[in-house]
């Protein structure tokens, strides 16, 4: 008998909120010293490319109510606010960053909303609906969690798509899932609308990408 296949990931320390207050702690630290922002998720060039399908997509307006789930330190909202999109939210579950990501949008003087929040609690407090949702690796931290990664995901692809208005917009980015895996995880929920172009790699004969990202529209 053939042994079973397992979609799942391999469970890491980097889907626990333990890991992530650790190093949130670390970086709101080495802010605190010497104004290093810390890690941005993917590069600086994955959160460039974001802004730009944002800020040239005819379906997105600057004043359209935007959140960014698992925001980390907050500068992909920067990067947004710096472009003029001034109605900006960010939410993580890990308060150490939110402090930093409010510590660096005062530094660059930039009014952005950010508030603690668990996404997959039953207990989170975000009720009003957004026109854009911007993940950056939250769902790859979920899909990371040792305890039932599968049903965390299916509660937050559900928490997601009620989080949107009418034909929202998800703009999902992921280093540990292909484009395939990411439409056939969301399809009951969302439809594939465009891809952001990502670096690619060629290793024997075959080219593929390092990551993926997408933009994907709440069905009706």
């Amino acid at each position: 008998m053939s042994e079973e296949v397992s979609d799942e990931l391999e469970p890491s320390e980097l889907g626990t909120q333990e890991y992530w207050d650790g190093a949130y702690s670390v970086e709101m630290k080495n802010f605190e010293e010497h104004g290093d922002v810390g890690e941005v998720w993917f590069g600086e060039d994955s959160a460039l490319r974001i802004v730009s399908w944002l800020s040239n997509s005819p379906l997105v307006n600057q004043e359209d109510r935007i959140i960014d789930l698992g925001c980390g330190n907050g500068m992909l909202l920067v990067e947004l606010a710096r472009e003029g999109f001034s109605n900006l939210v960010g939410v993580d579950y890990s308060e150490k960053a939110i402090e930093l990501a409010k510590s660096v949008a005062r530094s660059q003087n930039l009014t952005i909303s950010f508030e603690v929040c668990d996404l997959l609690s039953t207990q989170n407090k975000i009720s009003e609906q957004f026109s854009v949702a911007l993940d950056k690796g939250t769902y790859d931290a979920i899909s990371l969690h040792p305890d039932n990664p599968k049903h965390k995901r299916e509660q937050y692809i559900s928490k997601v798509r009620s989080l949107l208005k009418p034909q929202g917009l998800l703009v999902i980015t992921s280093c540990n899932w292909t484009e395939k895996e990411l439409i056939s995880h969301f399809c009951n929920e969302f439809c594939l609308l465009s891809v952001i172009p990502t670096p690619t790699f060629r290793f024997g004969g075959k080219v593929g990408n390092l990551i993926t990202s997408l933009i994907l529209q709440k069905k009706s």
